[in-house]
């Protein structure tokens, strides 16, 4: 911990006042700052070699029969867009009530993860750690041969995606990872992002089908980034739902309303997309937002590690994972991840609850055709 003295927060008032009054001086003169789009190939894409107008959704996906393998949080909703959009479905899970529930709704019970493979172009894992990947991968591989895809959706370690799809890749099949961001009320609607790691022929094999499942998809490059930038991302995310639950607890502190208070971060500098979206939980009281603590604790690891791999030294991440830490044993491993806010409950005695918020997230964004994202790049 960093000590903090009446001179040092003299030096750092002063500092602020000085950024401000410079702020004001410049301002007329400054040019608007506006939010800018990725670039995206919307209208118009490559598929299969074709040029494809997105517009009039000329290439159908149930075209190819499509295994799905995972049927949790986030997989039965990703699993769930592609039924919707009429592909050909085979899913498989160790709850046979999940698969029973897809089956009622159009899809085809895969019995294994070796007759999907058999029995299917293209198949999808979505599972809770890199041991069950590798667990899903050992019962498929003998099966994999010219033309079948491997698509990773779960988050899980880039070394161990490089290692399971070289190995796809050395069978003859080819091989992604393409795990999926923004929270599980946008993967029900189909309006998730998705990141997507291979070489180029492969991706735009995919990609019609990705944009059934999500609304942005940008391919990272080869096999095993999508997976490194996946578990930076979430890592960014707790950190927002970390810092986000020590401001609302030192403004109920401070007395100032809570309602008040979500709504001056939601038009400020400081709003996020874990703020506008995980907040509203925390206020409700509902605090289940479909992520549990024991997958946070992973993805974060995930991100540590990355970061000991390159010698980087990091001084957050230790602290946020011992938070997640002290959260799981106080609340349980799988407890969701939004609970977190409880400890300070607990150490204040003050209660971060608000009216007027939902119980659950819905996604009222409409669901339409995903395109591909562009990174940003010099003429």
């Amino acid at each position: 911990m960093i000590a903090c003295t009446e001179d040092r927060i003299g030096r750092v008032a002063q500092q602020y006042a000085d950024c401000e009054r410079y702020l004001c001086a410049i301002a007329p003169s400054a040019p608007p700052v506006r939010r800018q789009k990725a670039p995206c190939r919307k209208q118009a894409g490559t598929v299969w070699g074709v040029k494809v107008d997105w517009s009039k959704q000329q290439w159908k996906a149930n075209d190819m029969k499509v295994g799905f393998i995972g049927l949790g949080n986030v997989g039965g909703k990703l699993s769930g867009s592609l039924l919707r959009n009429g592909v050909d479905l085979y899913v498989h899970d160790l709850d046979t009530a999940l698969v029973a529930a897809k089956v009622a709704k159009g899809a085809k019970d895969g019995r294994a993860p070796a007759n999907l493979m058999q029995e299917c172009e293209v198949v999808i894992t979505c599972l809770p750690s890199p041991a069950a990947s590798a667990a899903v991968m050992a019962d498929m591989l003998p099966h994999v041969d010219a033309g079948k895809i491997w698509l990773e959706m779960s988050t899980t370690d880039a070394a161990e995606i490089e290692r399971l799809g070289r190995a796809v890749i050395d069978a003859g099949g080819a091989a992604v990872d393409c795990p999926v961001s923004g929270g599980c009320h946008r993967a029900d609607t189909g309006n998730i992002s998705i990141f997507a790691g291979c070489d180029r022929p492969t991706f735009e094999r995919i990609l019609p089908l990705l944009t059934l499942m999500g609304r942005r998809v940008l391919h990272t490059g080869d096999l095993g980034t999508a997976s490194v930038l996946k578990v930076m991302t979430n890592y960014l995310a707790t950190v927002n739902l970390i810092s986000v639950c020590e401001a609302m607890t030192v403004m109920k502190a401070a007395d100032i309303d809570l309602a008040t208070t979500f709504q001056a971060i939601s038009m400020s500098s400081g709003t996020s997309f874990v703020h506008e979206t995980e907040s509203q939980l925390i206020l409700s009281g509902a605090r289940d937002v479909n992520f549990t603590m024991d997958l946070v604790q992973k993805d974060i690891g995930l991100f540590q590690k990355l970061a000991d791999q390159f010698s980087v030294p990091l001084e957050v991440s230790p602290l946020i994972i011992d938070i997640m830490a002290d959260g799981q044993k106080r609340y349980g491993m799988r407890a969701q991840s939004d609970r977190i806010i409880e400890r300070l409950e607990e150490a204040t005695g003050l209660k971060i609850l608000a009216d007027g918020f939902p119980q659950e997230l819905v996604d009222d964004e409409p669901e339409e055709r995903g395109y591909e994202v562009l990174a940003r790049r010099n003429a």
